[in-house]
């Protein structure tokens, strides 16, 4: 069992659990299909239905005549049963025109009620001489009997499901060879037999089962050709015609393990299923070959309509029911349907459904459905309905081509049903799949996210890389200044002061989201946000700067309000003040935690880099410092001044530092390109040791700032400047300032 489950997760590792499931449910497919039950049947006999209805059988001959019982004629003659003088009259007279062999539809399974005999007793008030010159005539049935063995006639039978009395006198049996496995086992059994009366039996040529059996919806489709009665084996009308006609005294059947594969007398071999049944090439219904009794009787009817013909004795008068429905006519007159295969087995024009015919659907549709299994994950819908339409018409097209061609009934629709249950499976499991995808993202990122971003990666997850890629980003930390004072004024209230982070983190989140950042974490009163992850952002260092500009205005928005609030409620008023840093690098991002719990983060030395420039915000008097990388890319959008050559603890390469004093307006205003040119030119005095001349500029920046927003960093530079005049940078210095603290 251990070995079972490794080997179970291995396979579900390797191939997905949809996948074992779709192989799972092929096997099943398979074993139904040997199974074989009675709708897998329908499906596939509606099937055949289908071609017979688009293509049936073109008569190209016709060699049986049907002699109808029809209205006409018991109009004429009155009603059924006619005596068996006048069966006879009609026997002689075929027999004249020359009729190859004729077959009863009918069976006549009681003496004649009008026999002379019975007359004799019968009839009232008649004189003892009288009746004893009837009983001395020949009885009706001797007469039709004496006309059946100057013709060649085969008489009808009917299988029953109660045991009948045997006949007592002797009958002839028809000889039976046997090339196979024994073939009773597969033939349809009747318990009883239901015979016509000896002296008939005794004279006629042949004696045949005229049973035809409907399918489950009442549709007449195969027609057996051999069956077994109260333990007799027992040939159809139709086919002990062809024995007879043929002069054939045995009849050879074929069979396998599969079944039986097919009856044959001299000249002709009939293919059948595995129960000895003939799959009729039904052609419509053609009242030409009808001849009406009355007309035979009477001698009304042209010779070359019986000579050398096969000829069929029956009915289609609706009062005696003996109507079926085939594939392609919804009323037949059972004794056609008999006409049909004898047409069939005539012309050559005959259907069979060998019994490989199994392995070959069992085999497509193993093929197909491990072909779908494996290869259909790997393509897209549009390909995967091309594919599917390509398959199907090539299964149809082959099973068409069988029946037209080679007059074979190979089902191709169960392959293709399993195929398409299999494929359906398949689409079932990805999109249950992309579900639970979509939902772990949407709950994974929906904090972290707008929802607009969050719903475009659910609909496109593979834009997702969860497992870890280095990307280019940028990345922001913002802090609130002061929030040790803040956090004091609140030590007897601290619901309050979570009130009022909610306050303040909710703005600045919003502005985060709103230019596609990805909230990182929050940290008390920090954030950290990156851009350009999980979604790709061409303009991620734009947004990011536009996200921390939005920031700051509206933190003035809530500090207005706040002090409105304040001076209403009478308590002291400290503003929310933030400083930001942002810098951009190649970063890795991905999952990131242990086995049991992880989050998608960022890391780098990029990130560090940012988290040290958001803390270097209060040194340098601006609230928001970014990277050079950052700086460089959206220095024609904002108001960029250069602030440092500075070199982070912990790395060995020193940075370019700059502050976003505002939008593109603040840059091009007058006062703030006087105050970057001054500090370009200090900075040129400071790097090239030229203290005098940089504190000159910042004297000259003192005067020409009236809002002093240089004051920090004018005092910044001015410290350096004096400690340098003191205490001389070494010689290879270039100008970059080591940050002490991180």
């Amino acid at each position: 069992m251990k070995r079972l489950r490794v080997w179970r997760r291995w396979f579900a590792r390797k191939f997905g659990y949809a996948r074992l499931v779709c192989l799972a449910l092929l096997i099943g497919f398979v074993a139904l299909r040997v199974a074989d039950p009675a709708p897998i049947q329908e499906l596939r006999v509606r099937t055949f239905d289908t071609f017979q209805l688009i293509e049936p059988r073109v008569k190209t001959a016709r060699p049986v005549t049907i002699i109808n019982i029809d209205e006409k004629s018991l109009a004429k003659l009155g009603q059924w049963p006619w005596p068996r003088t006048r069966m006879a009259d009609l026997v002689d007279n075929l027999t004249k025109l020359g009729a190859a062999a004729i077959a009863f539809d009918v069976i006549f399974a009681e003496p004649d009620r009008l026999n002379p005999d019975a007359a004799a007793d019968a009839i009232r008030n008649l004189d003892e001489e009288t009746r004893e010159k009837l009983r001395a005539l020949p009885s009706n049935d001797q007469v039709f009997a004496d006309a059946i063995k100057r013709s060649r006639v085969v008489l009808g039978e009917s299988g029953l499901p109660d045991v009948m009395p045997k006949p007592e006198v002797t009958l002839p049996v028809t000889g039976l060879a046997m090339l196979g496995p024994e073939p009773q086992q597969f033939m349809f059994k009747f318990a009883g037999l239901l015979r016509n009366t000896p002296v008939l039996e005794t004279a006629a040529a042949g004696r045949a089962l005229l049973t035809i059996r409907t399918e489950r919806d009442g549709i007449v489709r195969r027609v057996p050709m051999i069956m077994q009665a109260q333990g007799e084996t027992m040939p159809s009308l139709s086919f002990e015609m062809l024995r007879v006609v043929t002069g054939s005294d045995t009849i050879l059947v074929k069979s396998d393990e599969a079944g039986i594969k097919s009856v044959g007398v001299k000249g002709f071999q009939v293919p059948t299923d595995r129960n000895g049944q003939l799959w009729v090439h039904f052609a419509h219904y053609d009242p030409s070959i009808y001849v009406s009794a009355i007309d035979v009787l009477e001698g009304r009817v042209a010779p070359e309509m019986i000579a050398r013909k096969l000829v069929l004795i029956g009915t289609s008068a609706v009062g005696l029911n003996d109507n079926k429905t085939t594939p392609i006519d919804p009323v037949m007159p059972g004794v056609e349907v008999h006409a049909q295969v004898l047409e069939s087995a005539l012309t050559g024009e005959l259907l069979s459904q060998p019994n490989y015919g199994i392995v070959i659907e069992l085999c497509t549709a193993l093929v197909l459905g491990l072909l779908v299994i494996a290869f259909a994950p790997m393509f897209g819908p549009v390909t995967l309905v091309a594919v599917g339409a390509l398959l199907a018409t090539l299964l149809i097209g082959a099973s068409w081509y069988y029946y037209t061609e080679q007059r074979l009934l190979i089902d191709f629709t169960y392959p293709l049903l399993s195929t398409t249950a299999i494929y359906l499976t398949l689409i079932f499991s990805s999109f249950v799949r992309e579900q639970a995808q979509r939902r772990q993202i949407r709950s994974a990122f929906g904090q972290y996210l707008s929802p607009a971003l969050v719903e475009q990666l659910a609909q496109s997850p593979e834009k997702l890389v969860l497992g870890g890629e280095e990307r280019e980003m940028t990345i922001m930390f913002s802090d609130v200044r002061g929030f040790t004072t803040i956090s004091e004024s609140y030590k007897h209230d601290p619901q309050g002061l979570t009130a009022l982070m909610n306050r303040f983190l909710t703005p600045l989140t919003n502005a985060i989201l709103a230019r596609k950042g990805t909230i990182d974490k929050y940290m008390g009163d920090a954030i950290m946000a990156f851009w350009n992850a999980p979604l790709d952002d061409k303009q991620h260092q734009l947004n990011a700067c536009e996200a921390a500009v939005d920031m700051l205005d509206r933190i003035d928005t809530l500090n207005k309000q706040r002090e409105l609030e304040a001076q209403e409620g009478g308590h002291v008023y400290i503003p929310l003040n933030v400083g930001v840093g942002l810098n951009t690098g190649t970063c890795v991002v991905g999952n990131m935690g242990s086995d049991l719990r992880f989050d998608y983060s960022v890391l780098g030395d990029s990130v560090n880099l940012a988290s040290r420039l958001e803390g270097q915000s209060k040194e340098y008097g601006f609230p928001i410092i970014v990277g050079s990388r950052t700086a460089l890319a959206v220095k024609d959008k904002f108001a960029i001044l250069e602030l440092d050559f500075i070199m982070v603890k912990g790395k060995k390469e020193p940075e370019v530092i700059y502050a976003i004093a505002g939008r593109e307006d603040t840059a091009q205003s007058g006062r703030f390109q006087r105050l970057r040119n001054l500090t370009i030119e200090m900075l040129a005095c400071y790097r090239s040791r030229d203290w005098e001349g940089a504190l000159a500029v910042i004297e000259r920046g003192r005067r020409t700032d009236d809002a002093r927003s240089l004051e920090l960093l004018y005092h910044l530079y001015e410290a350096r400047i004096r400690s340098y005049q003191k205490d001389p940078p070494p010689a290879d210095w270039n100008g970059a300032f080591a940050l002490l603290t991180k």
